[in-house]
């Protein structure tokens, strides 16, 4: 009996990857054909059925450019992004799509080294830095094995000096690799989904306007009171909004 059921778990899963895959062809052939609609509820669906991937939010993302929904394609950009933080194609087709919003919004300069820092840490997602972490750590251990063991002068000089090389790239990788998995854990940035949506000074229809903020624009969220979330835009100005109208990353 037990075998029987381990057999036709087996083929329930193989069935349902069989489907997911072709789901995901239909998919690709809906947006090669200019069926963008079906393409994105096809899309949806794999996300929905095989979890988060780097590939299908892109693919979504440039489904939902084609017909123009501009909020629901910075966020599966966005969201692309964050699996695949080094992915080029992605970075330059949210670039495109950010020049159609409504808001210019000019972020807060950072320190030139916090900004050169960040940059090297999205060359590559969390688990790619880990596997560099790692292989750095074994070139550092063969290195110690030079120095240590070497009888000559110039190789325990080079097992060093190349040692101390690999242990600067285990710690960053390492650091990178934190930093990485911390944006994926807290997902602390959203995007406004609200056509014009104006921003409060308190939780609460009532309160004072602050500003106004249009689809597409992403803000970082900072706290929720009930049916509110306080929001920070890139320039520094905060603000309370309707849960609903924002969708986090």
């Amino acid at each position: 009996m037990k075998r029987i059921i381990i057999i036709l778990a087996a083929i329930f899963y193989a069935s349902f990857g069989l489907y997911a895959q072709d789901a995901l062809e239909q998919a690709n052939e809906n947006y090669k054909t200019g069926k963008f609609n079906e393409a994105i509820a096809l899309y949806e669906q794999v996300l929905k059925e095989r979890g988060p991937s780097a590939v299908v939010y892109f693919n979504l993302g440039n489904s939902y450019f084609r017909v123009n929904r501009l909020a629901p394609c910075i966020l599966n950009y966005e969201r692309s992004l964050l699996l695949d933080p080094g992915d080029r194609d992605v970075r330059f087709s949210l670039e495109v799509a950010r020049l159609k919003t409504v808001d210019k919004i000019e972020p807060v300069g950072d320190f030139f080294l916090s900004e050169g820092f960040r940059a090297v840490q999205n060359l590559l997602s969390a688990d790619e830095w880990s596997y560099l972490g790692i292989a750095c750590f074994l070139l550092f251990i063969a290195s110690l094995f030079v120095y240590f063991f070497s009888r000559k002068i110039g190789l325990k000089k080079t097992g060093f000096y190349v040692g101390l090389v690999f242990l600067v790239l285990t710690v960053l990788a390492n650091i990178f690799a934190w930093n990485e998995k911390k944006q994926l854990q807290n997902r602390n940035t959203a995007i406004i989904f609200s056509p014009t949506t104006t921003i409060k000074n308190s939780p609460d229809a009532s309160g004072s306007d602050q500003f106004i903020l249009h689809e597409g624009t992403k803000v970082e969220t900072k706290r929720k009171v009930g049916d509110w979330t306080e929001i920070e835009t890139a320039d520094g100005n905060v603000g309370w909004i309707q849960s609903k109208e924002i969708e986090v990353i």
